[in-house]
């Protein structure tokens, strides 16, 4: 077993749970005053962001509850920021802006913004956030996916000083002013941040005056020490192995013809284990990319904070820092998808973080029986709609749409709802149709197609219809139309996704999972419907009168129920034929 080093003083376990408590309660607060002080609504609604504290050496010290792929990474901007920084130091009243996927970003629009923490004119830290922008000026309005190289991404930053001891650099603000479609929300935005760990700062500074320097940071190695050593331990109860599973993406978003390899292999030795991405799809010509050390890394991160220290599951709650990436490491090849040669394209890199966790689960399922899900819907809808005011004024507006989680141990897969690496929240409706000329025409779970079946079924996706009151543009992201959530233990595969444009005439027409830049006239309206998931344990050992109720619901036909569950509903008395149901299902074991 590795050894993990003490700290030269061990601080007593009251006051090392009180400075956890205020570690936490800062991070926190940070998020809170960004997405409450900022303007577009993918941040103050969707809440898609992360805020914390660092130390040194970019260790991560505490970690707001929000997106789990925006606090991951902030230790890769920060060793990319220290290969870049603007002057090549850090001065009191700095605050660096940085988003080059090349230097440890997630991706481009997802800017970090960076404060050097100082004490008594000592540099000691960092506070930190990132957060995703309505638009930074790339080839098509708010989100890409068909260009060639990173150039087309739109701005980047790379240490670049936003502030210069405390004065304004004001030829970046003014070059950010004149390079975005929506720079008025992308300037509030990125204030908001400023704020945000400005306050981080100051509340590092005050934590330390009150319990001191040396027990702050000896209680912040004690914590990192202990996530690690929690982490360990839930590795080192896995059989040691080789765990391997394959699945497809789509197409790159351009070459539609083209499925896309993502191969896992999990490697446990001990209580540290490998997540090897050989054998995956060779890099794209296309932004279908995935920069290594701040998406793909953090990825292969949050699955296992996921799948061994979910606060739900674990006996104890692990602090989320640091301390629980150590015993991970992370390979991919260089010039393959999940780790892109420079100069190619990483923005719409968010699906094949997803499928990797996707199928890091599935890997581990013969020996995680009672930890692992179904296949989730394990994408992402992410939409861009954009159009032109008759001001000459751009208005762009992001969407995250819902996904489904597979069936589990001991109950449904959840409906309607961000999975895996992504947890952001719905826009109000409400919120939309004041802002922006658009409406929505459809939101509800899916009904077209069936949830995985199982003892515990799969969760139910949703479809969403927005109409264009004018003309536009649309970009979408998404996955899984091809490649259908995975059954498991017995459980059947999921649904897979679609996309549909219908004209102002009524005409529908199928679309890929991805396209760019798509122009509509007013009246289209898009359709998306997320995966449904797949379903875990036999179906016939699901009680018939959860059956019933999923008829009744709409979730389940009559006919599905007796073929694929074996249960004989009466819908106009709305019961269960009980012993009809047993004799069906036994001539369906039999059959087997």
């Amino acid at each position: 077993m590795n050894k993990i080093a003490k700290p030269a003083a061990e601080v007593d376990p009251i006051t090392l749970q009180v400075i956890r408590g205020a570690f936490e309660t800062i991070a926190e607060e940070m998020g809170h005053v960004l997405y409450r002080m900022s303007f577009s609504s993918i941040i103050r609604e969707s809440q898609d962001l992360g805020a914390g504290l660092f130390d040194l050496n970019f260790n991560t010290l505490c970690e707001s509850e929000s997106t789990p792929m925006h606090i991951g990474s902030i230790p890769a901007y920060l060793r990319g920021i220290a290969e870049t920084l603007e002057d090549g130091e850090w001065r009191e009243g700095d605050v660096v802006v940085h988003n080059h996927p090349y230097y440890g970003s997630s991706h481009t629009p997802d800017l970090a913004i960076v404060v050097p923490v100082f004490l008594q004119g000592r540099l000691i830290g960092f506070a930190g956030n990132t957060a995703h922008h309505v638009d930074i000026g790339a080839a098509t309005p708010g989100l890409i996916i068909d260009v060639p190289d990173v150039f087309a991404e739109g701005m980047l930053f790379a240490g670049t000083k936003l502030y210069r001891g405390g004065e304004p650099n004001g030829a970046i603000w003014n070059y950010i002013r004149r390079n975005s479609r929506a720079a008025q929300q992308l300037i509030a935005d990125i204030e908001a941040q400023v704020a945000s760990a400005r306050l981080g700062a100051r509340r590092f500074v005050e934590l330390i005056e009150r319990y001191g320097e040396e027990t702050v940071f000896a209680a912040a190695n004690q914590l990192m020490n202990y996530a690690e050593r929690m982490m360990r331990q839930k590795i080192e109860a896995i059989p040691d192995g080789d765990y391997t599973a394959e699945g497809w993406l789509d197409d790159d978003g351009r070459n539609r013809e083209q499925r896309l390899k993502v191969k896992v292999t999990v490697r446990v030795r001990g209580d540290g284990l490998e997540v090897d991405l050989t054998g995956s799809a060779d890099q794209t010509p296309t932004a279908y990319n995935v920069p290594f050390e701040g998406s793909t890394k953090v990825a292969a991160y949050a699955a296992f904070r996921k799948l061994l220290l979910d606060t739900a599951t674990s006996e104890s709650r692990v602090p989320s820092n640091e301390g629980s990436f150590r015993p991970i490491t992370v390979t991919a090849p260089l010039g393959s998808i999940y780790n892109p040669r420079f100069p190619a394209s990483a923005e719409a890199r968010f699906t094949q973080c997803n499928r990797m966790i996707d199928l890091i689960i599935r890997a581990l399922a013969p020996v995680m029986p009672e930890t692992v899900i179904a296949g989730s819907s394990a994408s992402i809808s992410f939409a861009a709609y954009s159009g032109v005011r008759p001001s000459g004024d751009y208005w762009v507006f992001l969407e995250v749409n819902e996904g489904a989680y597979g069936g589990r141990p001991r109950s449904d897969g959840p409906d309607s709802i961000d999975n895996l690496m992504a947890n952001t929240r719905n826009n109000p409706l409400e919120d939309l149709a004041m802002h922006l000329p658009m409406i929505c025409d459809r939101y509800e779970l899916r009904d077209d197609m069936p949830a995985g079946a199982g003892e515990f079924r799969g969760g139910i996706g949703v479809v969403k219809a927005q109409r264009m009151l004018q003309p536009g543009f649309i970009t979408h992201e998404s996955e899984r139309h091809t490649d259908a959530p995975w059954g498991i233990f017995g459980g059947t595969e999921g649904s897979v996704g679609r996309c549909t444009i219908r004209a102002a005439d009524g005409t529908e027409r199928e679309m890929p999972s991805k396209f760019s830049g798509l122009a509509v006239g007013e009246g289209e309206v898009m359709t998306y419907y997320s995966p449904n998931g797949g379903g875990y344990g036999d179906p016939l050992n699901r009680p018939a009168l959860k059956v019933l109720d999923d008829v009744l619901d709409g979730f389940c036909s009559v006919e599905r129920a007796r073929e694929v569950y074996g249960v004989i509903v009466d819908t106009e008395s709305e019961t269960v034929d009980m012993l009809a149901t047993e004799q069906a299902r036994d001539r369906i074991r039999a059959a087997r």
